[in-house]
């Protein structure tokens, strides 16, 4: 008996026994579903963070002021320093695009994160986030416009009352209307609507589908006599050395907050990139976790496949005396038995994997809409592995028993 004569003898023993077979393969597709779907939705999180910081790039960086939340470290009061001015940030963009042919730093500021929008009978929750920017934000930020235009220069310079909706507040304010031109309360001011952003969905907490954007200087004439804190990104291009880079921004900044050398800085500098690095790294550790938890799953699939396996030997006894009864080898016996278990389990492997990847693509769309759809070839494979593995572990004790039953006591088997 070869190969293909034992995958079809294990095929009709199959399908003799099919209700058997399909529960057996159901064990091994549920364990295989949830291995390749919790491996699948974590890699369609990391695309989806992927797709998030695509446009910030690898040379860009924030320099930020101190923040009330931040004050406290292990327990001890950090030093109270004054934030980022207006004036500083400026200074700031002088000196280091005066240094760095060719780099782009943009100035903002969050005026408040408690705004309520109003247009007409519609308004919106209290928790919208209004910012004042430059001309350059928006496209240093990753953010896209879906309908309108940015911010210009000449916004900021005649302090126009000018603003860029977020997806959510468009939606919010205009269900059934094209809000370019069209006129909104904001803050106890009247503000033309100029533009509108793309989605940008929930992985930053969505936050950003919640923010309008207000000229830099406007933002400033809001704010009246309460003191503001200005942040700065710095975008460089063609860098060699990022550290380097980082280091002059770190000289530069300390120059313009008179900051002692030797002394801790009164900000902070923040890699636009570093999210999705920390967030990579994070992925890395859950995708250990799920493959422990698909292990241990698929663990007790392979003792359920085993027992079935056994109660399949001992029904078959009498099948068993026969075949030895006409010339079958024991090595022939544990072949049968053990291809079957392989059969049964790259059967429930293959439903596993379908189920997988459908599941884990809807999981990661369901948290965030930015996930791309995943084939994750690699999982794939290694399902297959799994399922050998699992066929050839669950089966090949059953099959051993098989081949050493003897022939005239199997023929006497009721």
């Amino acid at each position: 008996m070869n190969f293909t004569e034992n995958v079809n003898e294990g095929l009709r023993s199959i399908k003799g026994n099919m209700l058997r077979t399909v529960l057996t393969a159901l064990i091994i597709a549920i364990g295989i579903t949830s291995l390749v779907g919790i491996l699948t939705a974590i890699d369609g999180m990391q695309s989806s963070v992927d797709n998030s910081f695509a446009g910030l790039g690898a040379n860009s960086f924030d320099i930020k002021g101190p923040r009330m939340w931040r004050r406290r470290s292990g327990g001890v009061n950090e030093k109270d320093y004054p934030p980022i001015e207006y004036r500083e940030a400026k200074l700031y963009k002088e000196l280091f695009q005066a240094k760095n042919a060719g780099a782009t730093v943009s100035i903002f500021t969050s005026v408040t994160g408690t705004a309520q929008l109003k247009y007409k009978s519609f308004k919106t929750n209290p928790n919208s986030l209004v910012r004042g920017i430059d001309e350059d934000f928006v496209d240093m930020k990753g953010y896209k416009i879906a309908v309108g235009r940015n911010i210009t220069e000449n916004d900021i310079n005649f302090t126009n009352n000018v603003v860029i909706l977020a997806n959510e507040l468009a939606t919010t304010l205009f269900p059934k209307e094209n809000p370019i031109d069209k006129e909104i309360t904001l803050l106890g001011l009247r503000f033309k609507v100029i533009g509108v952003l793309e989605k940008k969905g929930s992985i930053t907490g969505g936050g950003d589908d919640r923010v309008a954007l207000v000229p830099l200087e406007t933002g400033r004439q809001i704010a009246g006599n309460r003191k503001l804190t200005f942040d700065i990104t710095t975008s460089v291009n063609n860098v060699s050395d990022m550290d380097l880079i980082l280091g002059e921004a770190e000289a530069v900044m300390r120059r313009v907050r008179k900051d002692p050398i030797g002394q801790a800085k009164s900000f902070e500098i923040e890699r636009s990139d570093a999210l999705a690095k920390d967030f990579e790294e994070v992925t890395g550790y859950l995708r250990v976790g799920g493959f422990g938890i698909g292990i241990i799953t698929l663990l007790g699939a392979s003792i359920a496949l085993m027992n079935i396996m056994m109660v399949s030997v001992t029904e078959r006894t009498r099948e068993i005396g026969i075949r030895k009864a006409i010339g079958a080898t024991p090595f022939k016996i544990r072949l049968q038995f053990l291809m079957e278990a392989i059969v049964i389990c790259i059967l429930g492997g293959i439903a596993g994997i379908l189920m997988g990847i459908g599941i884990g693509n809807v999981i990661a769309k369901l948290i965030s809409d930015k996930s791309s759809f995943i084939i994750p070839w690699a999982w794939i494979f290694m399902g297959f592995v799994v399922c050998v593995v699992v066929g050839i572990l669950s089966g090949f004790y059953p099959a051993y028993k098989a081949s050493k039953l003897d022939p005239i006591e199997s023929l006497r088997y009721e």
